[in-house]
């Protein structure tokens, strides 16, 4: 399928896009809708539900708790107390500029 697109009016282009976008939304639909049947079967083959495996433990690759609750804040900002840190991972800027200024760390936890 060729289409010259330079012999199209804008129109014509802006139609062209809007079909193109509602092409493109149907043609995801059903390649997700494949997907999930696909592992449907695969999971049934296996004695299980999609949502058995899918909801086994939902926390667990986001870094919540099983409860599901993200980890609790352990640092606060001094001059913002509502930006949080719990201490894991990446220090935020905030807390390494407190650090830089000669703020120990035990001044900012959270009681």
């Amino acid at each position: 399928m060729n289409i010259d697109l330079s012999t199209l009016s804008r129109n014509e282009l802006k139609v062209l896009r809007t079909n193109i976008d509602t092409a493109l939304a149907q043609a995801e639909a059903r390649d997700r809708q494949a997907a999930l049947d696909a592992a449907k079967a695969a999971a049934s083959e296996f004695g299980f539900s999609l949502d058995e495996l899918s909801n086994a433990n939902p926390n667990k690759r986001r870094g919540m708790r099983a409860n599901g609750s993200l980890s609790a804040p352990r640092y606060a900002n001094p001059d913002n107390p509502e930006m949080t840190w719990t201490g894991k991972g990446r220090k935020p800027n905030w807390f390494t500029e407190a650090l830089s200024r000669g703020t120990n760390p035990s001044e900012m936890e959270i009681s």
